[in-house]
């Protein structure tokens, strides 16, 4: 029950028994509570009429970038001698300066204007509006107004650079790039010879090839350079990134989103993203530095979380075009290992990218014996399920998240995969 009505109840038992015992004393403890509640519900403001206009500095920043929130308010009623304003703060963000309440007087007509800076987490927060309490100087009555206000602020996920991706998918496109086409034609990597056609270079005849065949001449080709079709498929169910509360390890994988995508699009690919979590937040294909925004802020947005529709991991084919090079990433789940078998069937190269759960959460917890033991048998079970994707012909990358994305996978990444190595030093002997 609230202070008012209590104090109500006791100045309604002191006039009832000064009445019935007909006790001046009784009136006499009632009055200065009476003059208490009386002046109290006086000097309570019946409404708040203030207008407030937010602005922040910048609006889209990087975790760990300052973000300064600016608020001017005007107060259009009557005095607010005992005001208190409350701005709710994103869940990622953490005060570096200021604070995000605040005790004023505001006379009729006054405007006061308030600043603080704030840094966070990658995450995205629409500011619903400002939390204003007044009340009497009794502390009686109070008055709560949410003031609505516009801004948002989207701080977009750390991009580790990777220099170069070695794939090598099975259809490329029409347009010059980095990845090898398979075809002869203008490039840096010697391919083949073919009889020297009229039109090119002298440069290009092989004198050696062509001393063997007095009647004709042969060319060097090279092997055509291409740009191809990638999808990004980011896991955001909760179950596989679940590791408690303090292990973020869904941030890893929002991490190497962020740089095989820069790196890809950098390349000239057309690189697409797919979000598997709570629903399939699906970001079109495209190409260059509006596609790689698109993109971030696709991952700025992303929250793990459970579907309620699948119940395993659904990868609709449809969304990328056919032949198209796939990198999942996710932790990874015992069950995930057969429809990314199939969709390996379906002529797609698929390249796994699994953050490893298991040493992340193992350096959290106490090096005894029964954690480590459980360790070992976890270890295993992730091992077997990795060889089963291996055998599959898939690429698979076991990623220790206590090492930096792009020192970890950089070697890894940098060279085609042992079975693309194999055959490409078969054709050349």
């Amino acid at each position: 029950m609230s202070r008012p009505f209590l104090l109500g109840l006791l100045l309604l038992f002191l006039l009832v028994g000064g009445l019935a015992t007909l006790n001046a004393l009784w009136l006499t403890l009632a009055m200065p509570l009476a003059i208490y509640l009386l002046t109290g519900f006086t000097l309570a403001p019946e409404k708040l009429d203030l207008a407030i206009e937010r602005e922040l500095s910048p609006e889209r920043a990087l975790p760990g970038q300052p973000v300064t929130v600016t608020l001017r308010l005007t107060n259009h009623g009557a005095s607010l001698p005992h005001l208190r304003l409350q701005d709710p703060l994103p869940t990622f963000a953490s005060l570096t300066e200021g604070s995000a309440t605040r005790l004023l007087n505001l006379p009729r007509g006054a405007t006061c204007e308030w600043r603080y800076t704030f840094t966070g987490k990658r995450g995205f927060h629409r500011f619903a509006g400002l939390e204003a309490i007044s009340g009497d100087p009794f502390g009686l009555v109070s008055l709560h107004q949410l003031l609505p206000t516009s801004g948002q602020v989207l701080i977009l996920p750390n991009v580790p650079r990777v220099r170069r991706i070695a794939i090598r998918p099975r259809v490329t496109r029409v347009y010059a790039g980095s990845i090898p086409a398979s075809q002869g034609g203008t490039g840096t990597d010697f391919f083949g010879v073919r009889e020297y056609q009229p039109g090119q270079p002298l440069q290009a005849i092989n004198w050696r090839v062509s001393a063997r065949h007095p009647e004709a001449l042969f060319a060097n080709e090279y092997e055509q350079e291409r740009v191809a079709d990638i999808g990004l498929i980011l896991d955001a169910r909760l179950r596989p990134n679940d590791l408690g509360p303090g292990l973020p390890i869904f941030e890893h994988s929002i991490i190497a989103a962020a740089s095989l995508s820069e790196a890809f699009l950098a390349a000239g690919n057309r690189v697409g993203l797919l979000i598997y979590g709570l629903y399939i937040n699906w970001t079109n294909p495209g190409y260059g530095k509006r596609q790689h925004e698109n993109i971030l802020v696709a991952l700025a947005h992303a929250i793990p979380a459970e579907s309620q529709v699948f119940s395993g991991i659904t990868i609709p084919r449809r969304l990328f075009p056919s032949k198209s090079q796939i990198v999942f990433i996710s932790p990874l789940l015992p069950d995930d290992v057969e429809p990314l078998i199939a969709l390996r069937a379906a002529d797609c190269p698929i390249m796994v990218i699994s953050p490893n759960p298991i040493r992340y959460e193992a350096a959290s917890l106490p090096a005894t014996a029964p954690y480590r033991q459980a360790a070992r048998i976890l270890t295993l079970q992730r091992h077997t399920t990795l060889q089963r994707l291996r055998h599959a012909g898939l690429q698979v990358i076991d990623w220790d998240v206590t090492r930096p994305f792009d020192q970890a996978v950089e070697s890894l990444l940098s060279r085609p995969p042992a079975y693309i190595r194999a055959i490409g030093a078969g054709s050349k002997t």
